[in-house]
């Protein structure tokens, strides 16, 4: 399998180029040549392997330049109930992705939230660490990353990456924006190899300054810079996997379809969903749903993508939404415009230069329903009205951005045909979010153990302005 840029950089990667590289040359986002197409045959001997085995099956069509033998070592070094092991009452940890129904073969959530950092974001990128890992013992290379994060993707990366001798991670944060567990859980690592920066403005200004280092060809080869955030091809093959396996449990034959509602911001876990529908998987619906930062959402609404500024991003109470720049949308465009990656460039220049993206007179717009997107918004008063009733109706408690996608959920249910499961797939456990679920319920969520107490240590953070040249004094002062 190659891979190629979205705006059209003629060079073709192999996948472990790729997962150093990040972003490709042209500041396009790779994506593999071609979808690999999954047979009926393959899709009923998939059906009953566990999580670390079809992990390997569904990578091995996107990762063909390491041995199939290594693969399958790190898929199941990965996905153990050891490191998925905050699987809550009820919940088989065995099962790494537990399915919870609240109307029984109508309406569950994914667990995607039992990992080390208690956000979905582990489930990609516990493997991506290993993968970096194994890719730079055996080219005995070191690596510097680079992220941003708007509160879950910094600290999975940085719990995925600790320790690691090969690489540093430099993580961007929005100063203040994050809940006081997503600061705790990043901040109070002590590890030599991880460095935390919270800029002073949006997650938006923290994900320009990556992709202005990332486009400085000079900088970037001289200090070995690489990617973890969702721009890194190898979180989005990842994120495939849980698609196929919430479908297998959700579903007795492949006969049947399966709708998903996921919360989203950067449009990186959905993006996942479409990659696993493209292969085959019987998928009905994705729907896509945001907090009051609505640029997607207004996109599949009317066909126009209108990045916001900084300055008019809302700061809610779902804040690893609070994104007004969608880093992802460009492979989902790519795809929108038949791949043809000369649109796509011209396209995004216009939104590089602040400009927007209309698409609502064109033939590409009037193509849309053939990918089967709905989508819907959530506010602060409908996220807490959602955990309360998730609370009363079920017994269960969500974080907010899964009520985010609940609410979106209960929106288009009615819609879907009676044979259609909806999952919604969970983003975070509340643990995370105790100061919404306190204003919600009154009372706190439960902690795991073995993170109890994580606000109270030291925390150590470098605050700065939003300054790519400072950001990237930081890093050379540090390599």
């Amino acid at each position: 399998m190659k891979y190629f840029s979205t705006r059209g950089y003629a060079a073709r990667s192999e996948f472990c180029d790729v997962l150093l590289g990040g972003l490709a040359p042209d500041g396009g986002l790779y994506l593999p040549e071609t979808i690999p197409a999954i047979s009926e045959a393959e899709l009923d001997a998939w059906r009953h392997l566990p999580y670390a085995k079809l992990a390997f099956e569904i990578l091995s069509k996107f990762i063909t330049d390491i041995p199939a033998d290594d693969l399958r070592d790190i898929c199941d070094r990965t996905y153990t109930a050891d490191v998925y092991r905050h699987a809550r009452a009820g919940e088989d940890p065995a099962r790494i992705v537990p399915l919870r129904w609240l109307e029984p073969g109508k309406l569950g959530l994914l667990a995607l939230s039992n990992g080390p950092t208690l956000a979905f974001k582990d489930m990609a990128m516990q493997l991506v660490g290993n993968l970096f890992e194994y890719v730079l013992d055996k080219r005995g290379e070191t690596i510097n990353i680079l992220g941003s994060t708007s509160g879950d993707t910094g600290s999975a990366a940085e719990y995925a990456m600790r320790g690691k001798s090969r690489a540093r991670v430099f993580m961007l944060s929005p100063h203040g924006k994050m809940s006081a567990f997503q600061r705790a859980q990043m901040y109070s690592l002590t590890d030599e190899n991880i460095f935390n920066i919270a800029i002073t403005g949006m997650f938006d200004d923290a994900q320009d300054i990556v992709k202005a280092v990332f486009n400085d060809a000079a900088f970037k080869a001289r200090h070995r810079i690489g990617a973890v955030n969702s721009i890194n091809w190898a979180r989005q093959a990842a994120q495939v996997v849980y698609y196929f396996y919430g479908y297998f449990t959700a579903t007795s034959s492949n006969s049947q379809q399966v709708a998903f509602c996921v919360p989203s911001g950067n449009f990186a876990n959905i993006f996942a969903g479409h990659i696993a529908r493209s292969m085959g998987l019987p998928i009905a619906r994705l729907i896509l749903a945001t907090n009051e930062n609505d640029v997607l959402d207004e996109f599949f609404r009317t066909g126009v993508y209108r990045p916001r500024k900084a300055s008019e991003t809302h700061v809610t109470s779902s804040p690893s939404m609070d994104i007004s720049k969608a880093s992802n949308f460009e492979r989902f465009i790519f795809d929108l415009v038949g791949r043809n990656s000369e649109t796509v460039a011209g396209l995004w220049k216009e939104i590089d230069a602040g400009g927007a993206l209309d698409l609502s007179r064109t033939p590409f717009f009037a193509r849309l329903p053939e990918f089967a997107f709905l989508s819907g918004k959530s506010t602060h008063a409908d996220r807490l009205a959602t955990i309360r009733e998730v609370f009363e109706r079920y017994g269960v408690m969500i974080d907010p951005h899964t009520a985010d996608g609940m609410k979106v959920a209960w929106q288009h249910v009615a819609s879907l045909p009676a044979d259609v499961p909806l999952l919604v797939l969970e983003t975070a456990q509340p643990a995370k979010f105790a100061e919404t679920l306190r204003e919600a319920l009154g009372r706190d969520p439960e902690i795991p153990a073995d993170l109890q107490g994580l606000e109270a240590l030291p925390q150590r953070v470098e605050v700065m302005p939003p300054d790519a040249e400072a950001v990237k004094a930081f890093i050379a002062a540090r390599t």
